[in-house]
């Protein structure tokens, strides 16, 4: 009994780990091809006032990803996270991709 309930409470967790459609693959593996191509980065600065007087602050963030620093190419890291995460090949090139806008 105990063995079936915990079977039954899982049952939604290991189903949520299978493969998804091809398009909400395609969609969702636009970002590793981005990062496969470039960095991404922004950096802030400001002064604000306040009691003690002017301050100045700022902040950099960087995010560079496996794919990048290897030199792999967007086009194989997105088919080959489509291919990982639907279990198919894309139907359509990175390329073709509605928002891609590679540069390479």
């Amino acid at each position: 009994m105990i063995a079936r309930a915990i079977f039954v409470g899982l049952l939604p967790v290991v189903a949520a780990c299978g493969p998804v459609p091809v398009d909400q693959a395609e969609r969702s593996c636009l970002r590793d091809a981005e990062m496969a191509e470039r960095p991404r980065g922004s950096i802030a600065m400001g002064v604000g006032s306040g009691s003690g007087g002017t301050r100045g602050f700022g902040s950099v963030e960087l995010e560079i990803s496996s794919d990048y620093i290897r030199g792999r190419d967007p086009s194989d890291v997105f088919s080959r996270c489509v291919q990982r995460r639907s279990g198919q090949m894309p139907e359509r090139a990175l390329a073709d991709q509605p928002g891609w806008r590679g540069t390479r």
